[in-house]
């Protein structure tokens, strides 16, 4: 007999959101809810001004600028109201072995081909070059714009390279993310959404549903709603506190658990991209921003301690800091379950990855987004739930290996740190990546997978992973065929951005 209707449902129209919580998270969710469906719902966010965020999200990733367009948020202002900077990539130093460098670049790289990917142009190029078989892996890069354009620290938003059908610059930001939540938290006012100050002491639940009826504030203000939005950050007030819905650990796989971070006064030029530098246990971040830089490092508590942490990022800041060291413990992981009865968990209470690859503020984005798509105006129904954790699900794991892509392939043998990353197992699905692209130099996404096959070949080939084969579509060019494609192609590039202005001139004309 089929069921007709499960004992989750709730058939009450949901009218009364809450938010729990500010910071990134809660406002990127009350601005998107707020441009949409504002007209036929009471948004209401509570915050506390005693509990700070944690705030070191500096970094994002190109669906940011998509993001801000469509809550109505124009650039310019953006940019200067957040000390905002432009990124096109990531750059990775000593990941392999200490003086190594490539970088996770913004874009395209070099010219799409049906059926198989531009690397496999470049790899049998490469190997007609070098007759003893070595390949200079940094020149891969000579056929990214965002690349070319970042270490010459220039930029200016263009949509096609100049009189070809061939992709352009694509951006994302470095900017402060406490300006970020407070830019955003008047855009969201300015649209409608109700901010109570306070600090939550009790959650109240239903007696039979377990579901949350209303939050008690401090000073007896008691908050009902018909959905709760656990913005809590670490916290995890409603998902877990109260509703105990379970951690799936990956520190396994990814070893830190700590952060320690500290800013320090800016260097010029501003560098249009974030610098992650591997050290003898974890990684340092830098991010410019226009008026200091951010710094941190992530590191694993069981092979340094927090002292040495601290000694070893104040020694390797550009400039003076500008504030004491502040230690960030975490635990690498998501949720079991995102949305459980009437709460959905956004930002650092759905799970939480090191800033590596700059997910966590996108991470953010895509689940106000998927609440948006799934959005239970009728009621919840169980059906709704499971298909969003599913999705959510599905995407966290994508990330997962991606993250655990860099520590697998590095090739230091400088501690036990970095010899057990290369030693662990690693997910099933990764393990298949990484293999099929050694042997055939073939990589496959799924559609809404995040990091695209461009941004998998950059960091295997960045992190020595050598495909030892190329598609067979590459050999119908002669070799003086290929030779010129990839003149023109670098001379294109070259050209390009050899007209655009500097970053400083960018950010100086905002």
């Amino acid at each position: 007999m089929q069921q007709t209707n499960s004992q989750n449902d709730t058939q009450s129209k949901v009218q009364n959101v809450v938010i729990v919580g500010g910071g990134t998270a809660g406002w990127m969710t009350a601005s998107l809810l707020a441009k949409t469906l504002g007209k036929t719902l009471n948004i209401t966010l509570v915050e506390s001004d005693k509990i700070g965020i944690v705030g070191v999200g500096e970094a994002t990733i190109p669906p940011i600028v998509n993001f801000n367009r469509a809550i109505g948020i124009d650039e310019k202002s953006f940019v200067k109201a957040t000390m905002g900077t432009i990124k096109l990539g990531i750059e990775f130093n000593n990941w392999q072995q200490d003086g190594d460098s490539y970088m996770h670049a913004f874009g395209n790289i070099g010219k799409k081909f049906p059926f198989c990917d531009f690397h496999h142009f470049w790899l049998k190029d490469q190997q007609n070059k070098n007759s003893d078989s070595t390949i200079n892996v940094s020149s891969f890069w000579d056929f990214s714009l965002n690349y070319q354009a970042a270490k010459q620290h220039k930029f200016a938003p263009i949509n096609n390279i100049p009189n070809t059908n061939l992709p352009g610059i694509a951006h994302a930001y470095h900017f402060d993310a406490g300006l970020y939540a407070k830019f955003l938290g008047k855009h969201a006012i300015n649209m409608g959404v109700k901010r109570i100050e306070g600090t939550i002491t009790k959650v109240n639940q239903h007696t039979d549903s377990g579901f949350i009826d209303s939050v008690l504030l401090e000073n007896g203000t008691c908050i009902a709603g018909d959905l709760f939005i656990d913005c809590s950050g670490l916290a995890a007030l409603l998902i877990e506190k109260t509703l105990s819905t379970g951690y799936e650990d990956y520190s396994h796989w990814l070893p830190c658990d700590r952060a320690v971070a500290v800013p320090c006064e800016k260097v010029a030029p501003i560098e249009p991209y974030t610098r992650s530098t591997a050290h003898k246990v974890g990684w340092q971040w830098r991010i410019p921003l226009q008026h200091r830089t951010g710094n941190g490092l992530v590191y694993s508590s069981k092979h340094m301690s927090d002292e040495e942490a601290q000694e070893l990022l104040l020694n390797n800041l550009d400039g003076k800091p500008l504030a004491e060291p502040r230690i960030i413990p975490f635990k690498t992981g998501r949720r079991r379950k995102q949305w459980h009865k009437n709460v959905i968990a956004i930002g650092l209470s759905s799970g939480f990855f090191e800033p590596l690859e700059s997910t966590n503020i996108h991470l953010i984005q895509t689940a106000a987004i998927r609440l948006m798509k799934f959005f239970p105006h009728n009621g919840i129904k169980q059906a709704e739930v499971d298909e969003f954790n599913a999705q959510s699900k599905v995407e966290l794991e994508g990330i997962r290996d991606f993250i655990i892509l860099h520590y697998k392939l590095n090739n230091r043998g400088d501690s036990e740190f970095w010899r057990a990353c290369q030693r662990m197992d690693i997910p099933e699905s990764l393990f298949n990546k990484i293999e099929l692209f050694k042997k055939t130099g073939k990589v496959f996404c799924q559609p809404d997978d995040l990091f695209t096959e461009i941004a998998w070949q950059q960091v295997m080939i960045g992190q020595g992973n050598i495909s030892e084969d190329h598609h067979p579509l590459v050999d119908t060019l002669s070799d003086e065929q290929l030779s010129d494609l990839m003149a023109n192609l670098k001379t294109l590039i070259n050209r390009t951005v050899e007209k655009l202005p500097s970053h400083d001139e960018f950010l100086q004309s905002l």
